[in-house]
């Protein structure tokens, strides 16, 4: 189940600040200062010590739930601030973006590459920038929103990509590759260096194995094409379409911890790791 915790965080703020705005509301409601003649300074004195005491009355007798609120109100907003506008963890959950993500990889992702957006709605707030070719993305999987994906950016709006005999064609021109050998950590795969724009990465592939049949397609506006660097076993834009602007999460930039099932951490090496 794919739980959404900027919404929780989203919600949890809400209710923690309604708590403790109405009780504050409350309290000065019901503690207005009565219309009385001005009191005499030894009255003033006097009154000065009750409310002294009754204030400290009051912090012991606050509702537990009120006390609660107005201590978590701020924790949830600092994290749903941080988490919504700036960066967000993520977890690879699989190898379709092999080499350069293997499936335990914790990565980090910038929300504010592409713009700033509201964290409920995605809706942009403000524009701050567009998805280049080779960037690493996080995007709601157009075929279900519910779900976020992580693939490359091969192509962007306005882009005629083709796809024929394993060989990519950016605007007639094929996208340049240098074959590295067999993939150290399964033979199987033989990895290649490809260059996307300004980005030098490394992806996999498996020798005679062609799953996607050739293609041509123009890239739409507000649109991005995606594959992943596993070419031979990632669903991608091959398969599903385009990414829509609106669906952009935002760019992934660093692996921060590595953890695979009932391994703790696998590998040391990965962390710290930059995604190019």
């Amino acid at each position: 189940m794919n739980v959404d915790f900027t919404a929780i965080l989203a919600v949890l703020s809400l209710v923690t600040g309604t708590i403790w705005a109405a009780f504050v509301i409350y309290k000065k409601v019901t503690t207005k200062p009565s219309a009385s003649a001005s009191p005499t300074k030894d009255a003033t004195q006097d009154d000065s010590k009750k409310d002294i005491a009754a204030g400290k009355g009051k912090e012991r007798t606050e509702p537990l739930l009120v006390e609660f609120s107005r201590f978590l109100f701020p924790v949830f907003m600092v994290v749903l601030v941080v988490r919504g506008f700036l960066v967000e963890p993520f977890q690879i959950p699989s190898g379709s973006m092999l080499s350069t993500l293997e499936a335990g990889d914790y990565i980090l992702v910038n929300k504010f590459s592409y713009g700033l957006r509201s964290p409920l709605g995605y809706y942009k707030l403000i524009d701050l920038g567009s998805p280049e070719r080779g960037d690493v993305i996080v995007f709601r999987y157009p075929e279900d929103p519910q779900i976020d994906y992580i693939k490359r950016v091969v192509a962007v709006p306005g882009d005629k990509i083709a796809y024929k005999d394993k060989v990519i064609y950016l605007n007639d021109e094929p996208v340049k590759v240098k074959q590295l050998g067999r993939y150290a950590k399964d033979p199987r795969y033989v990895e290649l260096q490809e260059e996307l724009g300004e980005i030098t990465h490394n992806i996999l592939t498996v020798p005679d194995v062609n799953m996607s049949p050739p293609f041509e397609v123009v890239v739409p506006e507000d649109h991005y094409f995606v594959l992943g660097d596993n070419r031979d076993n990632s669903r991608d834009s091959r398969y599903w379409g385009f990414v829509p602007d609106e669906n952009l999460k935002g760019r992934a930039f660093m692996i921060w911890m590595h953890k695979k099932q009932n391994e703790w951490p696998s590998q040391w090496s990965r962390i710290g790791t930059i995604i190019e």
